[in-house]
């Protein structure tokens, strides 16, 4: 129940399997970040540089997880709007509004 990576895209890539069916060959998981951690933690993550793996995704998680530190994850069947525009800040009002 620890991260192994995080991405934008899918993983994994299903290689000699034509997307469609995707789905009908292995779970994938979406990412809903609910973040804790002690201040000490923070301090020592956001005084290390960007890793690699961080900008090329524009994921922080990645950051952590390069430079050892451990996330651990937890699965829901709850539906949820990632927010990282205003547009999908939008969507997501929109969402919410439709599940009363």
């Amino acid at each position: 129940m620890h991260a192994l990576y995080f991405s934008r895209s899918v993983i994994p890539y299903l290689r000699g399997v034509d997307k469609e069916q995707w789905l009908t060959r292995h779970t994938f998981y979406k990412h809903i970040g609910i973040y804790g951690f002690r201040t000490k933690v923070l301090g020592e993550v956001t005084a290390l540089p960007q890793s690699s793996l961080e900008i090329a995704e524009s994921l922080e998680q990645l950051r952590w997880l390069e430079n050892g530190y451990k996330i651990g994850v937890g699965i829901s069947d709850v539906e949820t709007i990632g927010i990282d525009t205003p547009e999908d800040l939008a969507r997501a009002e929109e969402f919410l509004k439709n599940l009363k």
